[in-house]
């Protein structure tokens, strides 16, 4: 089966955030960076891409006919979806060990994991 493990980095430092980045050591750094190398080469990960903030968002609903677009996503900023991956696993119990291996669930994150709708 095929899980989606979407990346909620909640108060994960990323480099994309250099004054938090900044509070890890070089250790750390170098740790976290090897951390996700390892989990996307893991065989049946197809790495996803990472997400712009979720300021840059735009949520779309259809309501009474008329497509209504509006800016940014209706969660906190600090829940907000920052990367995904998609995991070919033998079951549930393997998407889980595979997502506790990502920096983010340690680090201030979660990470959701959903099965896969296949037709």
């Amino acid at each position: 089966m095929k899980y989606m493990l979407m990346i909620h980095q909640g108060t994960t430092p990323t480099p994309l955030d250099p004054e938090a980045w900044a509070t890890l050591s070089k250790d750390e750094q170098q740790a976290i960076y090897a951390a996700y190398k390892a989990v996307n080469e893991t065989p049946g990960v197809t790495p996803g891409n990472g997400l712009q903030p979720p300021e840059t968002a735009t949520t779309v609903r259809v309501q009474d006919g008329k497509t209504i677009a509006t800016d940014g996503p209706f969660v906190e900023t600090k829940e907000a979806l920052n990367g995904y991956l998609i995991y070919e696993a033998d079951d549930l119990d393997a998407a889980i060990e595979l997502a506790a291996r990502i920096p983010a669930a340690r680090l201030g994150g979660a990470i959701e994991v959903r099965p896969i709708m296949e037709w």
